[in-house]
């Protein structure tokens, strides 16, 4: 969607006149690519696929939506930007647009109240969460919108601390990068 500067009414992405003012829409700019120490959380579900051969569509649904508003609650609520939803796994970052020098615990305290939430939800008997952290260098898109802003072995390799986790704990590694 596109914002109009004069009016502030969220446009279509193929108007390039408001549809409110008629003012004139600017292009967006294109994503500014560039190497960042982000830190990722990737979280995802042990017991989704249990649940979901004993629920039906409907309360799945339910259930899924659940989970995902509180992923999006808990990681927001600490300052990471949640990079996309696959499955029933989540990914988010810190450190883009924007780092702060607390982005790696803020990741570790979001990670930890994702796990502790997801058994909480109601109707999601059986259900954990894992979660890996990982900080490290990666390639950032700055202002890529509806595609993946971050790219890397950093994010394979949070995936992969993710499935080793043990369900109720999490992985947690920080890479230390040398600046040249």
């Amino acid at each position: 969607m596109k914002t109009c500067a004069s009016c502030g009414t969220e446009n279509p992405d193929i108007a390039r006149f408001c549809l409110a003012c008629g003012s004139q829409l600017a292009e967006a700019a294109p994503p500014q690519e560039t190497r960042k120490i982000v830190t990722i959380v990737f979280s995802d579900l042990k017991g989704s696929t249990s649940l979901g051969e004993a629920l039906d569509s409907e309360a799945l649904r339910e259930v899924m939506t659940q989970y995902f508003d509180a992923m999006r609650s808990e990681l927001e609520q600490h300052g990471g930007v949640i990079e996309k939803f696959i499955g029933d796994a989540v990914m988010a970052v810190w450190g883009t647009p924007s780092a702060h020098e607390d982005d790696p615990e803020r990741a570790v305290r979001a990670a930890l109240e994702v796990v502790n939430t997801v058994p909480r939800l109601e109707g999601a008997s059986g259900l954990q969460a894992r979660a890996g952290v990982l900080t490290g260098e990666a390639a950032v898109s700055i202002g890529a919108v509806g595609q993946g802003m971050v790219a890397g072995d950093l994010v394979n390799t949070a995936s992969r601390l993710q499935s080793i986790a043990n369900p109720r704990l999490f992985s947690c590694f920080f890479i230390a990068a040398m600046l040249a």
